[in-house]
């Protein structure tokens, strides 16, 4: 039987932040290697016997960054749904199994989320061969962490009876074992973490399950059936815009938020674990990067132009500048183009009170860095004062900005690197290096890349409102909002 992989790209990993943003989450990033943590997980099911092509449900903010990542990895995914805001797995999910068709809706799903490290790949598809096995007989199935310490920062599966009697079809041999879920468990405090690994009756809760995706639906009408009636009201008021399945926007808002566990997993008689022990990571927070990076003779994994002086266990990125530490340990010092956080490991879990405080004081270092990604390439902030700013524009070859005019601000704008294509009111001319235009406020404009390499523009901005939603758009190939 064919598995379709589902890859839920919602997440923000705010804990993660100043690497981690609202507009560049960490599954975006590479964080462990030269792939970015969606990249790793789609390869992972690379040699995946009866795979079909991924569908990935994602924030409709991260659309483009996604179909880029995908694309550099040579994979077309099935389908791109947009959440056009979050509400959890479980809509995620449904949303995903409603997108088949009848005919298909007893395909098993495999549900992974995409900010998850795996080391073991083997070991993962060997647990993956046993849930499928199950899953096509019925089960709802979730991969239990073999816990290797007392973690408090994870939920726990309690285990009931082995899975007697529970046929393993000959097509999916393993000696993996599976249990009958007795309990899922919040987080526990130090003590009780302890008293679970010394039980050896529990497993971390990994958040990735295999399910059929007509029994999913099934199980949802009895346990959740809100949320099956609002998602299956946002798929039929949805659309297809190029790559992007795009959902009702009003009836999704009114779908409960929900996980997968809370919905329906701890809830149905169907549900089962399968053992993963694969060198699992959520990287949920920094010391999490910290403990499956490779350290050097002091504990310490350090990343950019870092100088470390008698200092021990810690994490160290530099980004842009040099970065040296005298006398530490057991630190996370992570230096990005506009922030620098300064954290003890232990206390790496409430970075994200620092994100909640950005936002309250609506500061843009909580959902952007510095340079931005559009579909049509990036812009950098440059420098910035009262009535101006300026830019660093990157065009990718044959990529074309929206045909748009601003009511507050005038732009300068020099090629230093490339061809381009300026639009401006009724005249069109073309710009090579060291030459440069001007855009009037309230003038029709548009910036295009005819060349087959990258187009380089420094833009000066000034005016009375420099805000990126002072944009009215006439064109756009991307199909894009003002602010977008």
């Amino acid at each position: 039987m064919l598995i379709q992989p589902i890859i839920l790209s919602g997440g923000s990993g705010t804990r993660l932040w100043p690497l981690s943003r609202e507009h560049y989450p960490k599954q975006l990033l590479p964080l462990c290697g030269d792939e970015t943590l969606l990249q790793q997980t789609v390869m992972r099911i690379g040699n995946l016997k009866g795979a079909r092509s991924p569908i990935v449900v994602c924030n409709e903010e991260h659309r483009f960054l996604i179909g880029e990542q995908l694309l550099e990895i040579g994979v077309k995914p099935a389908s791109l749904i947009l959440e056009p805001v979050g509400r959890n797995t479980a809509p995620a999910l449904t949303l995903a199994a409603l997108s088949l068709s009848e005919a298909e809706r007893k395909t098993v799903l495999l549900v992974m989320p995409a900010d998850h490290v795996i080391r073991d790949n083997d070991a993962f598809l060997a647990a993956v061969s046993v849930g499928q096995g199950l899953a096509e007989q019925g089960y709802l199935v979730t991969f239990g962490i073999v816990p290797t310490a007392p973690e408090t920062g994870y939920g726990y599966i309690r285990c009931g009876k082995l899975g007697v009697g529970v046929d393993i079809s000959p097509n999916h041999p393993s000696p993996i074992t599976h249990h009958h879920i007795d309990a899922f468990v919040e987080k526990p405090d130090q003590a009780t973490a302890e008293s679970y690994l010394s039980s050896g009756g529990y497993f971390w809760n990994s958040g990735m399950f295999m399910l059929r995706a007509d029994v999913w639906l099934s199980e949802l009408d009895q346990h959740a059936p809100a949320i099956r009636q609002s998602c299956e009201k946002a798929m039929q008021e949805g659309r297809q815009d190029g790559d992007f399945s795009r959902i009702g926007r009003d009836s999704f808002l009114a779908c409960p938020g929900n996980s997968i566990d809370y919905a329906v997993m701890e809830k149905t008689d169907k549900a089962m674990v399968v053992p993963l022990d694969a060198g699992w990571s959520d990287i949920g927070a920094w010391p999490a990067i910290w403990e499956i990076s490779d350290q050097d003779e002091n504990g310490n994994v350090m990343r950019g132009d870092v100088l470390a002086q008698d200092t021990q266990d810690s994490y160290l990125l530099a980004q842009h500048r040099l970065l040296a530490t005298v006398g530490i340990k057991d630190l996370i010092v992570a230096e990005t183009a506009d922030a620098v956080l300064v954290a003890h490991k232990d206390k790496a879990q409430d970075v994200k009170a620092i994100v909640n405080l950005l936002k309250r004081q609506k500061r843009t270092e909580s959902l952007m860095h510095r340079r931005v990604s559009r579909p049509w390439g990036s812009y950098e902030g440059v420098d910035a004062g009262e009535r101006f700013q300026v830019k660093r524009l990157i065009v990718k070859p044959g990529a074309s900005l929206s045909l748009q005019m601003h009511h507050h601000r005038a732009e300068h704008w020099v090629v230093v690197k490339g061809t381009a294509k300026v639009t401006r009111g009724d005249e069109v001319v073309l710009l090579c290096e060291n030459q440069s235009t001007y855009i009037p406020i309230g003038t029709k404009h548009r910036l295009e890349n005819p060349g087959n390499t990258q187009l380089e523009i420094i833009e000066v901005q000034s005016g009375g409102y420099l805000g990126e939603d002072d944009i009215v758009r006439f064109e756009d190939r991307y199909n894009r909002d003002s602010n977008q």
